[in-house]
């Protein structure tokens, strides 16, 4: 049973990896910002506290969020856990480090992948999908066999993300560093934090964490 922190800027494949490692490894994807949508639907105790301070525009406090993390953590039973978007500051890795303990857990390794920025612009802002069935193109590393025509559908209609743009994109980045620069030191000096070569390809990034793993 793993615990490990899953680190990555927008576009480094985070989500297909923690993907990945839920169908093959049967860990769980405990995303903040998920189960924060999920409480405040179900109406759970720490989903209308959330709610009440979303709704006065306030941000989450780290009690609830812990509190959040902590049921989830219980609900999940034996299984390998991957947090995501969590912990954001040494004062919520603090934290999640008490509600492991609690639970006779260790967080085993903080897998970091490892981005080249004007290469992750390049490789985001090239993106765009059938409009009809969402097939998906690059403008440099899969264009159409037939120019402007889907393969899988023959639809000529075709669409791109309003946020893959280098503006958003670097600002997402910029994002990204401010939120995880903290943390970084804290699990660095326990020998916890594992790079990995985030522009590889998804198979190598795959091989790389389980190699990890599998230690």
């Amino acid at each position: 049973m793993h615990n490990i922190i899953l680190l990555g800027p927008p576009g480094a494949g985070k989500g297909t990896q923690a993907a990945r490692l839920q169908a093959e490894r049967g860990m769980v994807q405990l995303s903040t910002g998920d189960m924060l949508r999920a409480a405040v639907a179900k109406g759970t105790p720490v989903g209308l506290q959330a709610k009440a301070v979303m709704d006065a525009g306030e941000l989450v406090s780290d009690a609830i969020v812990s509190a959040l993390i902590g049921e989830h953590l219980d609900a999940i039973g034996g299984k390998g856990a991957i947090f995501d978007g969590y912990p954001r500051t040494q004062a919520q890795a603090e934290a999640l480090d008490l509600l492991l303990t609690d639970r006779g857990r260790t967080l085993d390794h903080v897998i970091e992948l490892v981005v080249d920025e004007d290469e992750l612009v390049r490789r985001i802002c090239g993106r765009f999908t059938c409009a009809n069935c969402g097939a998906p193109y690059h403008d440099e590393f899969k264009q159409p066999k037939a120019d402007g025509v889907c393969d899988v559908c023959g639809s000529t209609e075709f669409k791109r993300r309003p946020d893959d743009n280098e503006q958003t994109v670097r600002t997402r980045m910029a994002e990204y560093r401010a939120k995880t620069a903290p943390i970084l030191p804290y699990y660095e000096q326990r020998g916890l934090v594992r790079p990995v070569d985030g522009m590889a390809s998804v198979a190598d990034v795959a091989g790389a964490i389980d190699a990890i793993l599998d230690r």
